[in-house]
């Protein structure tokens, strides 16, 4: 058994091909059903925010075959070309698959160094795909190591210390420019949930 990531983020694809990759909550039982069923994929989380979407393989017949056939399924499932995302799309295998899962988890590899969110879209992931059955006991040892992991990160270091999102630092940088934000009139700019 095998364990691949593909997936595509912040810093690898524009938010409007982020958006065309997303998976809503309606279709994600949908979509793990679907990506179980290529001939290579034994077990799958997907894990989709505003800001990545990825997907956690446990594969049988090797990493080529599968990770192929999982960019394949990808572009088809979310119905765009295949060339139009592969450019974008980043590919991890076993050890850098297992390492990157508890980078995210951890929230280093964030729009803002160390948000805590993420945390919990991982665990959400995760518990949807066990839910389901699409989890067994490869990929249910790694998420529960990334979950041990993210939480001796933020009990042991300062990456928690201040709460920190997308909002709080536009909130930060409007009072450096502005001394009093109550005498201010609002500009709403951005995408997503952020916007929202």
């Amino acid at each position: 058994m095998t364990l691949c990531c593909i997936g595509l983020n912040h810093t690898t694809a524009s938010i409007a091909l982020r958006e065309q990759l997303a998976f809503g909550p309606d279709i994600l039982v949908a979509a793990l059903r679907s990506v179980c069923q290529l001939p290579a994929v034994t077990e799958a989380v997907i894990l989709s925010t505003c800001n990545r979407t990825e997907l956690y393989l446990a594969t049988a017949d090797g990493i080529d075959p599968a990770a192929q056939a999982a960019q394949t399924w990808l572009a088809e499932f979310q119905g765009v070309a295949l060339s139009a995302i592969s450019p974008y799309l980043y590919v991890h295998t076993e050890q850098d698959a297992a390492e990157h899962l508890l980078v995210v988890a951890c929230g280093l590899d964030s729009l803002i160094l160390g948000e805590p969110q993420i945390l919990g879209q991982v665990k959400s992931a995760f518990q949807t795909a066990q839910s389901a059955g699409y989890t067994g006991q490869l990929l249910q040892r790694l998420f529960q190591h990334a979950f041990s992991t993210a939480k001796q990160v933020r009990s042991e270091t300062a990456i928690g210390a201040h709460p920190v999102s997308v909002a709080f630092a536009a909130i930060h940088l409007a009072r450096q420019i502005f001394t009093d934000l109550r005498e201010q009139s609002a500009l709403l700019i951005g995408a997503g949930d952020t916007i929202s």
